[in-house]
């Protein structure tokens, strides 16, 4: 559900939402769910206790960074494709979206390495599969977002993505 709201801000960001752009995104949110479980099964109690409090942080910081960034340049609202020319189903940007939609993932897989509970490649890939669907529904789906309420859209995309970081945070905090 975290890559299917990071792609519904991505889709409200982008505007004009074209193949490529629901491929790369689809494929790399796909890609890093079902990688990350795999390698969170493998490595396990092994190192465990040195990501497990880190990887809450990680997620809460990369979210608010983009999703402030995102709040910033959909209040400012003069560029004209709302994300200042730059493509976040591009570069850097893509990679970590890729990465802080995908940490809890990692958290399962460890969870599952340390149970020993049976494989983990059909639950990585069933994870991978259903995060590439709705990342691409949901590119789509903030493309008419943001066509139908307006580039606007993109500050509450931006919101969206910060109170995603949050969440996470607190979960973790919470216990």
């Amino acid at each position: 559900m975290d890559a299917f709201a990071v792609a519904i801000a991505t889709g409200i960001a982008l505007g004009k939402v074209s193949g490529r752009q629901t491929f790369r995104l689809a494929f790399h949110f796909g890609l890093f769910q079902f990688l990350m479980p795999v390698i969170g099964y493998l490595a396990g109690m092994t190192v465990e206790r040195y990501i497990k409090g880190y990887a809450p942080w990680m997620a809460f910081v990369l979210l608010g960074c983009i999703g402030g960034k995102m709040v910033y340049e959909g209040m400012r609202g003069n560029a004209e494709d709302g994300n200042g020319g730059k493509d976040p189903t591009r570069g850097t940007t893509l990679i970590v979206l890729s990465v802080a939609t995908s940490i809890d993932a990692l958290a399962v897989g460890i969870s599952l390495g340390v149970l020993r509970n049976g494989g983990i490649a059909y639950p990585g890939g069933v994870i991978g599969l259903v995060a590439c669907t709705f990342t691409a529904a949901g590119l789509h789906l903030g493309k008419r977002l943001g066509n139908v309420f307006g580039r606007r859209m993109e500050a509450v995309g931006g919101l969206v993505l910060v109170a995603i970081g949050v969440k996470i945070l607190f979960d973790y905090l919470r216990g």
